[in-house]
Order: structure tokens, then sequence, then C-alpha cells
């Protein structure tokens, strides 16, 4: 099947890599002309018969490289969608489909969606997990949009999805495997794709920050062999003799993958992070957040629906980057006013 892809960036650069081995036409684009000049010269692997990229150096030029009814996945930051989506509109026909990839807001997929349709070119959502192991991995696909256009690009989801084989199947589920079983899901209609994909990161935003703070308990449980300074504004520590212990973390995380209920691959790449440093010296601690996270809350307010861990995970994220510093200061000067308390400066004292 013939598809371009614009944007070639972590992950669609090797959507491509991934559609080429599958035997797929790509096309491919990117602002960055070196992007596109890498992509056509990489090596497909040896394959005999694997078709070669075709690079692009506009959106006109990857319009004229494909034929109708054509297929343009866009996998770029969500702030430039709206602005490539409307470039697109003004070049594709009617019966062509333009794919959104990345993680877009699914309120601003149902707003794109209905101008297209009108125009004829179908639109597709697809919140797209996988990260920079796709390539071999492969993707779990979580597509909106309309039958007609989702049972055209079946195929390009096939390939891009990680297969049935890669997890064991369901106790109870028989028959000929789902697309679910093999690592994608036509959600419902515009928007439904990144609907899913928008609670899966505000999920993942949660789970993240469990591991984290459990990680935290573990690696202050040697608080006991400190000595501390005693003062009226700070509560001892009652019993240090309970909190005596040097937890190697990376051994932790290794032993939880064996076994445990809570192993994921999350905790997979954490072990790996420890391994890689030990310290994790190589980080500040400031996490970002893409919007997913605040996206799922305003679902779920609007729902009436209470998510205290998933708010949580989001909260921690921005006082990480230091948003919460003037609460912080506002507390340290309420009880400074009201009990004359002085601020102690942080850490152990020896």
């Amino acid at each position: 099947m013939q598809i371009a892809m614009i944007g070639l960036g972590r992950m669609g650069a090797n959507m491509v890599r991934r559609l080429q081995r599958g035997g797929h036409h790509c096309v491919a684009h990117d602002v960055n002309a070196e992007a596109v000049a890498a992509m056509v010269a990489a090596d497909p692997d040896g394959v005999p018969g694997t078709p070669a990229v075709v690079g692009a150096a506009s959106l006109e030029e990857v319009v004229a490289a494909l034929e109708a009814p054509r297929h343009v996945w866009i996998m770029v930051p969500a702030a430039f969608v709206g602005s490539t989506v409307e470039r697109l509109a003004a070049l594709l026909s009617p019966g062509d489909t333009i794919i959104d990839g990345g993680n877009s807001w699914y309120r601003d997929d149902v707003d794109r969606a209905a101008p297209l349709a009108a125009q004829g070119i179908h639109y597709v959502d697809v919140g797209t997990s996988g990260g920079v192991f796709g390539l071999e991995r492969g993707y779990c696909l979580m597509v909106g949009g309309d039958d007609e256009a989702v049972a055209q690009l079946a195929p390009i989801f096939d390939t891009l999805a990680p297969g049935i084989e890669t997890a064991e199947r369901t106790p109870g589920r028989t028959g000929e495997p789902s697309t679910a079983e093999r690592g994608w899901l036509h959600c419902g209609p515009n928007g439904a794709g990144h609907f899913v994909k928008m609670v899966h990161n505000g999920i993942e935003y949660g789970l993240m920050a469990a591991y984290a703070e459990g990680l935290n308990v573990l690696a202050k449980a040697d608080i006991g062999k400190e000595s501390h300074a005693k003062d009226a504004e700070t509560a001892p520590l009652t019993h240090p003799e309970y909190y005596r212990y040097d937890f190697d973390l990376g051994a932790i995380t290794e032993l939880w993958r064996r076994g445990s209920v809570v192993s994921s691959w999350l905790l997979d790449l954490t072990a790996t992070a420890l391994v890689q440093d030990p310290g994790l010296d190589a980080f500040a601690g400031r996490v970002s957040d893409s919007g997913e996270g605040r996206w799922t809350l305003h679902a779920a307010v609007d729902e009436g629906v209470p998510v205290p861990t998933l708010a949580s995970a989001l909260w921690d994220r921005f006082y990480s980057r230091d948003r919460g510093d003037v609460a912080h200061k506002v507390l340290s000067a309420m009880r400074s006013q009201f009990g004359g308390h002085h601020e102690v400066p942080s850490g152990p004292k020896s």
C-alpha cells in the first residue's frame, strides 16, 4: 500500500522503516531536509524487494507523489497539526485521507473532521503508543474515524501494530483474533482514538508516579542512620532504629521484574535506567507533561468521574517544575505569622 509520512522525528522515521519492511511504498517529508535525505538513504535491511522511500521537499511534492486515493499520515507536535491539516486540505481531493498519529486533543479531531468531510476528505485520528522502541516492538494503535477510511488503512495498521504473538491470548478468547489482539482497534468515530490515547497517557502518569514514589520511600529508608539536630520546628524521627536500610534500587527493580504483580514494561525501563545511571545523576527531576494528563482531568470533570490518582500524578509533575514555589512560600509565611516559626534548612544535620 502507498502512504506518506509527514514528520520524521523519533517516532515518524521508525514508523516509515517498519512500513517499508512490511512492503509498503512510503513518501517521506519533514521540515528538516536532512531528515528526509537520511530516510531516503537508509538501508532497508537488505531485504530483497523492499520498496525504496521517496523523499518529498514540500507538501505539494507529497501529494504529487501519491496515487489516488491518497493517504497522508501526520506525525508532528500537536501545535503544528492544525496548520498542516489546513495546507493538506487545500491540496487533496475527495476520497483522500488525512491521518493524525500524534498526541492531539480529541476535541480538535472532532472540529477538524467536519469541514474535511464536507470536502469529501476522510480524517482519521490514531493514538500511537510505542515510543522509540516501536520499530522492533510495534505500535499500539487507537483509531478513530469513519468505517470506510479505517478499512482502507487496515493493512497499514496491521503492519505497524505489534501482532498477536507479542502477548499470550487472554483466557476465554476464541476464534479469529480481533484487531485489538493484533495491536490496533477502531475505537469509534472521529476523536475516539485520541480520547482512548488521552486516558492511556493519564494512566501512564499514574503508573509512573506510583513507581517513582515507592522507590523514593526505599531510597530514604536509611534516614535512621543520619544525625538530626533537635529543634522546635521539625518533628523528630521517633524510632531511627527502624530506618537503617541501604536498599539497592537497581537490584530491587530487577527482582520485581520476575514474578511480581507490579512487573511491567515501565518497570523494565526503570531497571534499565538504574543500570545505566544508578544514582540517576543525569536527571534534574523536572518532569514535563505533553497535555494528555490535563485533558484526561478535563474529561473526568465533565463526566463527574473521580480520578484522584491521575490528578495527583499531574500535580506532582507541576511541582517538579517548581510551579508550587509560591504556595510553599505562602505556607512558610503563614507559619511564621501565626506561630513565629522559622524555616529550617532542608537536608540532614551532621
